[in-house]
């Protein structure tokens, strides 16, 4: 079991399927990618499911679709090819479960060279224990009752199938000292730790135990993880002197807060990256800014592609402070990047999620309106969502944002049609004036750039200000406040839509 040196970058991630995966994890993710591609290195996804009773159905698929989704390509691991899981790779086994003789024969040699014991207390004992500690302002620490059992009481107790764990032998008064790749120099001293478990009473591994075991046999040179892991380093780093290997480096990132700097509440740090993408977040969106929680290229730059954050990505530019999980930051983000869309991507995307939304449904040749049963071609529909393009944040915006031009009728405060001090008598007659011209048109005038140039004449004409007309028009048309343009909108529209929604403005002043 002697070390090897390593001659390449490898990194990995470990998570547990216990849970979808979420926006802490995604982080990890593209942290340990980045890193890894920066020094054209090998990234790597393993399976920690040692914990059988905790295993959530779907868990691994669902990281696996997240990976694929972001476009986060790793080179040994669990893949989905065709809906199953398949492993790839020369270290594999990639499934913790998978690795339990490994394990074995590792605990079997502790055991022999006596760093690792038996222990056979109960759970009785231990929780009375606890609380003797507590009661005394002790911290919880095993009191090492079983370190030192013969040989012969071990053997009697084992051939009776006793209960049993097997414990860590911690040094004494040893200081393990950690130099953090983010921390800096890190020392602990063995007289605060106590003899941890490495193998559980059901006969499968700790996370301590099988996961110094996986990161040495997979020769992973750095291990990037939360910094939540930091008090759990120093006993890692003693079984690999226990075995005689090198450590990893170590880099622990620093942790996610909410905009008041508080940590994340256990609804904001688990929402998931499915969450994210059922809102209509972009991928390349997500990535940049989770790319920012606690990093930075130490320019102004803000928008990077994934080539750019891997040519730029190093550990010297990750703070030891908490990241704050602005999500306002990734809805401007998210909005940037939907405008950079071509409208025909941008369709695409839209479409579905206006089904969804039961809005529309697709039949043979054209889409119809649920609620009206008007049927409308691509090109028209086009029309009405490119109006939303350069507007909305996400795209889960859109049903909400375009809902009046899939209505009967809409509804609105009467108030919102006046514009500054005008009153209900002067805009209906701004509205009714308006009407009357808008009646003369013909369809054909019902383009944006017809409607801008012929309205702005009425107006000018009339002697009315812009604001007395377009205010109240667009509210008719919208019902609302804040909505693309009377143009725009009326044009989407058409004229019979146009000409019976100022009607009914004018009926309500």
């Amino acid at each position: 079991m002697e070390n090897k040196p390593y001659s390449k970058v490898r990194v990995r991630i470990a998570p547990s399927p216990t849970g979808f995966v979420h926006i802490g994890n995604l982080r990890t993710i593209l942290y340990n990618y980045l890193f890894a591609k920066h020094y054209d290195g090998d990234f790597l996804v393993r399976i920690e499911d040692t914990d059988q009773s905790r295993y959530v159905e779907g868990a691994v698929e669902n990281l696996l679709n997240v990976l694929n989704w972001t476009d986060i390509e790793y080179d040994e691991g669990p893949f989905l090819t065709e809906g199953k899981i398949a492993q790839k790779g020369e270290s594999g086994p990639y499934f913790q479960s998978e690795r339990l003789d490994i394990y074995k024969e590792h605990i079997a040699h502790l055991i022999d060279s006596g760093k690792a014991y038996y222990c056979f207390c109960d759970k009785i004992r231990l929780d009375n224990l606890r609380e003797e500690q507590a009661k005394n302002n002790l911290p919880p620490k095993y009191d090492n009752h079983c370190r030192h059992l013969s040989r012969e009481e071990i053997e009697k107790k084992l051939n009776n199938k006793a209960p049993h764990v097997i414990r860590f032998k911690m040094p004494e008064e040893k200081d393990i000292v950690i130099n953090d790749e983010i921390h800096g120099t890190i020392t602990v001293n063995t007289k605060d730790l106590d003899d941890y478990v490495l193998i559980k009473s059901d006969g499968f591994p700790t996370y301590h135990f099988a996961n110094v075991i996986d990161d040495h046999l997979m020769k992973i040179t750095h291990v990037l993880r939360g910094d939540e892991w930091i008090p759990s380093t120093p006993k890692h780093v003693l079984l690999y002197e226990a075995f005689g290997w090198q450590p990893p480096i170590f880099a622990h990132l620093p942790p996610l807060v909410n905009k008041q700097k508080k940590k994340l509440s256990k609804r904001e740090a688990s929402a998931s990256v499915h969450d994210f993408m059922d809102k209509g977040y972009l991928p390349e969106a997500l990535i940049n800014f989770i790319a920012l929680l606690g990093w930075n290229s130490g320019s102004d730059q803000e928008i990077f592609t994934m080539h750019e954050l891997i040519k730029q990505f190093n550990l010297d530019r990750v703070h030891k402070s908490a990241a704050v999980l602005d999500v306002d930051k990734l809805d401007w983000m998210n909005g940037y990047y939907l405008k950079q869309l071509t409208v025909e991507k941008f369709m695409a995307m839209a479409l579905p999620v206006l089904e969804k939304a039961e809005l529309i449904a697709l039949t043979k040749k054209e889409y119809k309106v649920l609620e009206t049963k008007e049927k409308l071609t691509y090109p028209v529909l086009k029309q009405i969502i490119e109006l939303e393009k350069n507007r909305v944040k996400k795209l889960s915006d859109l049903p909400e944002a375009l809902k009046y031009f899939f209505v009967a009728d809409i509804d609105y405060d009467v108030k919102s049609l006046l514009w500054k001090k005008n009153t209900k008598d002067s805009t209906e007659k701004h509205l009714s004036a308006l009407l009357n011209f808008l009646s003369k048109l013909k369809t054909d005038d019902f383009s944006v750039t017809r409607l801008d140039s012929l309205i702005k004449n009425f107006i000018q004409e009339n002697s009315f200000e812009n604001g007395d007309v377009l205010w109240p028009m667009r509210v008719a048309l919208s019902g609302r406040q804040a909505s693309p343009g009377p143009f725009e909108i009326a044009a989407a529209l058409g004229k019979k839509k146009t000409i019976a929604r100022i009607k009914k403005a004018i009926s309500m002043l």
